[in-house]
């Protein structure tokens, strides 16, 4: 039967109500079909259906996880689903089918959650908007003119829209917190191998990539880190454990937190004034509620960060891609990449083991600068984007690479140095622009340090309460 208040309770919310006996696993997964189809026409967040897998998964007995009997969305990138295709929004790997499930992906079972699909990714998660030439454009159901960010882009946009109340989402330079603030959502970034990532993470080899979710709660978040976030056996980086469950950190208060706070960008350029504005908001916010809030910023020499970022980055993109070219037999046709993507694979290929270990040299030097800075405050506050979201076509796979690049490091200036130091760090959808469209605010704390981060989280979360919002798209 219909269950018209579906999107009105989060993750936990609906669990719950299956521990009741108030509506089945199968009733919820039909209703998220239900949503699916009638939003993705619209929005083209969902790639992969597998619909008639999801119901008899429902039907049958599920584990007693946190999330049981909750239907749950999967980024069409990076972790496998036995039996599901993953294109990485590639037409060169569209093709693949994956024959087991990645380490992640049993822990998302294990949570109770009913996988039915996956959510549409820009080509390798390279771009932050999620518009490939395989996939097509994912929209934002705030304004489907607009952008929902990249390259979570499916997962935030499904999300926001009731669809589900929770996906899973990755991040490499932003990718969880762009379209988390594109859309409206709670999106952490977790500390570097938190979550599992294999054992086949090749691709994750420099560190910089996570996985978590997005989601419309704070304690959602916190309560799937809970469930996936353990020692997986055989990685080579397990992060220091956590004091506590991050379902406990949500119900403390953070205290007096010291919070440095900037505009600062890696260009200089300054940011929208309508985000200037939301950001001195915050620190306002925090003011009030009795943090210590400090202007001062990273203060790093971005050129030189970004240099060696390039150089880590592109020599991995190329030795991810001999790879799959070894997986599939064959040379990619230039026809079957990006422009962007094209280049960025011939351009790594150029990059010799010197100059990759010289990246690799001043990343590690640069990142004990940027680390060492969270030794005078506990947490570092920045927006998320420095413009209101774009719209759809500002940011095409076609575009000329350079001129992409330019405007994506207007659009996305803030995310990228805490994928390099790992450290957590998330967005918290605190405002809104004149025109309705949301503005999220980035936090970051120190290494493996997500308590505070929740702690914090937990207590915007009740001065700002954004659940409540509700996009245009939405039932």
């Amino acid at each position: 039967m219909p269950f018209k208040e579906y999107a009105d309770y989060d993750g936990l919310g609906l669990a719950g109500l299956v521990e009741k006996g108030e509506v089945t696993p199968a009733e919820l997964a039909e209703e998220a079909i239900a949503r699916v189809e009638r939003h993705n026409g619209t929005l083209n967040a969902v790639v992969h259906k597998a619909y008639d897998e999801a119901l008899e998964t429902a039907k049958g007995p599920l584990p007693d996880g946190p999330f049981k009997g909750v239907p749950f969305l999967i980024k069409d990138l990076g972790i496998q689903v036995k039996g599901w295709p993953r294109t990485s929004g590639s037409r060169f790997v569209a093709d693949i089918v994956d024959t087991e499930d990645t380490e992640l992906t049993k822990r998302y079972r294990a949570s109770g959650a009913v996988l039915f699909g996956k959510t549409n990714t820009p080509e390798y998660g390279i771009t932050g908007t999620t518009e490939s030439t395989l996939l097509g454009p994912c929209r934002n159901p705030w304004d489907p003119e607009r952008i929902s960010g990249g390259s979570s882009g499916g997962a935030a946009s499904a999300t926001a829209a009731g669809i589900v109340p929770l996906a899973h989402a990755s991040d490499g330079l932003g990718s969880i917190r762009i379209p988390a603030a594109c859309c409206g959502l709670f999106g952490l970034k977790v500390t570097r191998d938190r979550n599992p990532q294999g054992p086949g993470d090749y691709d994750r080899a420099i560190g910089f990539s996570v996985d978590h979710v997005v989601s419309r709660t704070v304690r959602d978040s916190a309560a799937m880190l809970d469930a996936t976030g353990y020692p997986e056996p055989a990685s080579p980086y397990a992060p220091p454990p956590k004091a506590a469950p991050y379902m406990e950190e949500i119900t403390k208060n953070p205290g007096k937190l010291k919070i440095a706070w900037s505009p600062e960008t890696p260009s200089g350029r300054p940011i929208l004034p309508e985000i200037q504005a939301a950001l001195e908001k915050t620190a306002d916010l925090l003011e009030k509620l009795g943090h210590e809030v400090v202007p001062t910023g990273l203060g790093v020499d971005y050129r030189t960060l970004y240099r060696a970022q390039g150089l880590v980055s592109a020599s991995n993109f190329a030795a991810g891609m001999m790879r799959r070219i070894e997986a599939m037999g064959r040379e990619p046709r230039e026809d079957e990449l990006e422009p962007n993507t094209w280049a960025g694979f011939k351009g790594g290929q150029k990059v010799t083991g010197a100059q990759a270990m010289w990246g690799w040299q001043q990343l590690r030097l640069m990142n004990r600068q940027i680390l060492g800075l969270f030794e005078d405050f506990d947490v570092y506050l920045c927006p998320v984007l420095g413009d209101l979201q774009p719209e759809i076509g500002h940011l095409t796979a076609d575009q000329e690479p350079k001129e992409l690049n330019r405007r994506q490091s207007r659009v996305f200036p803030f995310t990228p140095p805490f994928n390099f130091t790992g450290q957590p760090s998330m967005s918290v959808p605190l405002w809104q622009s004149e025109n309705g469209l949301p503005i999220g605010m980035m936090f970051t704390g120190r290494y493996a340090d997500e308590a505070t981060l929740f702690r914090l989280a937990a207590q915007l979360e009740k001065e700002c309460a954004w659940k409540d919002r509700k996009p245009k798209v939405w039932d």
